[in-house]
């Protein structure tokens, strides 16, 4: 779909690049040339992805453990790539948290959880980013991951559904302030496109994100070369005046089920239901925060 080199010469910095739709969207920038550095808080994790990608399509993807949450660590950062590496010529915002729960049971360490990394992380890199370009005088593009529940609201996800509805507003509103200094801003909303954190956070039940095909118009989930080669678009040259925008790719599936239509069917779960998911999640967690600190 695109031509060998296309991105050749862009430095990029995918947040949250070592697993799920980061190293997806990461692989693809490699493999048409662009230098890569991937950021998160697992190193081993970050590590063993950057080889695994240098192994079978070349290139450089270089790796740097950080909390997003820590406005200070991220601006050192962002600093490192420069002294290293130059400017950055491309961000994605890719690194999240998320899981299900009804609401009135969340705790508020529970709503900081996700708010912290998506809201506060995503406008902490991004500023870290774009104060270095306005400074430098040098043109960019911020690509940032966000959900189709930003048009519509989602229940039981609502501290993502309300971060990431703030990192939607954030893409118009910095895509006029920054837009004469040569920065753009897109949003991707994407539909069920399967990974396994997202499966086992938000499917602890053992389900998977195709049993709602149904729902869809298309009676499939998403593809993951389709996100990449949208996510490919919109950090290419040739569209500079496309900024501000949240596209949606989801088959059409927020049009057909309106908000939140892949999770009304929780109402049908009882406390027990819900006891079980939590205790599925909370050993989700114990095992990647055992990654972090190995």
């Amino acid at each position: 779909m695109f031509k060998d080199g296309l991105l050749k010469g862009k430095r990029i910095l995918v947040t949250g690049g070592g697993t799920g739709l980061g190293k997806e969207i990461a692989a693809k920038y490699l493999a048409l040339g662009a230098e890569v550095w991937i950021c998160g808080r697992r190193g081993a994790i970050l590590d063993e992805t950057a080889g695994s990608l240098m192994k079978s399509l070349g290139g450089t993807v270089k790796t740097h453990p950080v909390d997003i949450r820590d406005a200070q660590a991220v601006d050192a950062m962002v600093q490192r790539i420069w002294d290293e590496a130059g400017p950055l010529t491309g961000l994605v915002n890719n690194a999240a948290g998320n899981f299900i729960s009804p609401t009135k049971d969340l705790s508020p360490n529970g709503f900081n959880a996700i708010a912290n990394i998506v809201f506060h992380g995503t406008f902490f890199v991004t500023q870290a980013v774009g104060k270095r370009w306005i400074a430098g005088g040098h043109k960019g593009s911020i690509v940032s991951i966000i959900v189709t529940w930003v048009h519509t609201g989602s229940p039981y996800v609502v501290p993502s559904a309300m971060s990431k509805a703030g990192i939607h507003v954030m893409t118009k509103s910095l895509a006029v302030e920054w837009g004469r200094y040569g920065i753009r801003l897109n949003a991707i909303a994407p539909g069920p496109f399967p990974t396994e954190g997202a499966t086992k956070r938000l499917r602890p039940d053992g389900g998977s994100f195709s049993d709602s095909t149904h729902l869809n118009p298309m009676r499939r989930v998403g593809r993951m070369e389709e996100l990449q080669n949208l996510a490919t678009f919109l950090m290419a040259d040739g569209c500079e005046w496309l900024t501000g925008e949240t596209i949606v790719i989801d088959g059409a599936g927020t049009l057909a089920t309106g908000s939140g239509g892949y999770f009304t069917q929780l109402d049908q779960l009882s406390d027990a239901d819900w006891e079980r998911m939590r205790a599925a999640i909370k050993a989700q967690n114990e095992k990647d925060k055992a990654k972090r600190t190995a």
